[in-house]
């Protein structure tokens, strides 16, 4: 039952919420870093996954998944050089892909939410997110205008509304 598996599991989601909440803080005193940081950090899981791809494709038999393991690994390490060459337009990109990650993250709490429907501590997860889709709705209106500091400041209050949900449903099912 999720009441007793949230129940067990309070002491973790609590302090989950804590390092979500000064990770958060971090990113909103300093946005131009925590963009930085995420476009870095970004660009080392593609540098690592495009070789992983690229080294991998030579172990499949066959023209076809040879050349499609071969192709991902290609466009990984393509888009890390783009994101070196250019980091203001990778920046860009990501805040694109930032809203529409904030979109699905906002359909998967709402779902979260609803399951909990009986218990309490389901209003942080509904706060979390409203907070999520509104920030998807303001980054999707007014891409590609928006500047790497907003990415990080976005990016920062939207890991502080998750770290204040996991407290509060933390708090609420250990009572």
């Amino acid at each position: 039952m999720l009441h007793d598996r949230l129940g067990t599991a309070a002491g973790r989601l609590f302090w989950l919420g804590v390092v979500l909440l000064a990770l958060g803080v971090g990113a909103v005193i300093f946005p131009m870093v925590s963009s930085l940081v995420a476009t870095a950090f970004i660009g080392w899981i593609l540098l690592i996954s495009g070789i992983v791809a690229l080294t991998g494709s030579f172990s499949f038999h066959g023209a076809g998944p040879f050349f499609g393991a071969l192709l991902l690994g290609l466009l990984s390490i393509a888009a890390v050089a783009f994101l070196l060459m250019k980091p203001l337009a990778g920046a860009v990109a990501l805040t694109l892909m930032l809203g529409m990650i904030f979109m699905i993250k906002g359909a998967v709490e709402l779902f979260f939410a609803f399951e909990m429907r009986p218990f309490p501590g389901r209003s942080g997860m509904l706060t979390s997110v409203i907070i999520s889709i509104i920030m998807a709705v303001l980054i999707l209106a007014t891409w590609p205008g928006i500047s790497m500091v907003v990415l990080g400041l976005l990016l920062g209050v939207n890991v502080i509304s998750s770290g204040l949900g996991y407290i509060v449903v933390s708090r609420l099912m250990r009572h």
